[in-house]
């Protein structure tokens, strides 16, 4: 009997090492793995009711945070999760619009050009208080938004629940691809990235099928990299520009 009851109570205080072992991520920050149409993805959801979500670009010397990882220390644990946040050119300057603090460094471009940028309509996402958005260029300088951040890049992804019109099904280009989307009336933003490289076609359909956003955006592609301390990731790529995080409020 007694053999029995030892056996139970060892038994009784193992089950809850076991359950956290086989959901490490559980209750760790915003990140988490999903998989649609046999891809996997990590995809990050930010309530922006408990958290805030802000773009960075330049640190207090001036210069580009350049990296996921030069970010993280000088935020600390505050730094709930980053991602790159948009298309930049050779000094790390954005290519179009970039608002941080609710102040404007860079214009809106409606240039036209060669790129994934050009890819017409591309779009902006901004955060204004306790709501973010994405919307096409021309409809975003329309509104007139006034936002405290923003980030132009391109292409959309998805407009008012449809793909993309020059988005073919799935077209040649395959790559590691990141994107942002919103849903809940704005009061959620949602960042992806995938984990092997998918076609443009592909990573619309998760943010429209599988992540239920009306409007997604396409952030980068190739240099797509992610912080996320809660899965115990730090990726290293080449130098970024303007990165994107979430925050205590």
């Amino acid at each position: 009997m007694a053999f029995r009851l030892t056996s139970l109570a060892l038994l009784l205080a193992l089950l809850p090492a076991a359950a956290a072992a086989q959901t490490p991520a559980a209750g760790k920050g915003p990140c988490r793995a999903v998989e649609a149409e046999g891809q996997p993805y990590t995809v990050c959801t930010v309530d922006l009711r408990r958290e805030r979500v802000r773009l960075f670009w330049l640190g207090s010397d001036g210069l580009p945070y350049s990296s996921l990882g030069t970010l993280a220390d000088r935020q600390g644990p505050r730094l709930s999760f980053a991602m790159n946040a948009g298309m930049y050119d050779k000094g790390q300057a954005p290519v179009g619009l970039y608002v941080e603090e609710g102040r404007e460094m860079k214009g809106v471009s409606t240039a036209n050009g060669p790129g994934n940028f050009h890819l017409k309509p591309n779009g902006v996402f901004y955060v204004k208080g306790e709501r973010a958005g994405v919307m096409d260029t021309a409809r975003y300088l329309r509104a007139k938004v006034g936002p405290d951040f923003a980030t132009q890049s391109g292409p959309m992804l998805v407009i008012e629940g449809k793909i993309h019109p020059k988005i073919s099904t799935d077209g040649p280009s395959q790559k590691i691809r990141n994107g942002v989307g919103v849903r809940d009336d704005g009061r959620t933003a949602v960042f992806a990235i995938s984990e092997q490289p998918v076609t443009f076609g592909a990573f619309a359909r998760l943010f429209k099928d599988d992540l239920g956003c009306r409007n997604a955006l396409f952030l980068d592609g190739s240099v797509s990299s992610l912080y996320a301390p809660g899965l115990g990731r730090s990726d290293l790529s080449r130098p970024l520009g303007p990165l994107v995080g979430a925050v205590p409020k």
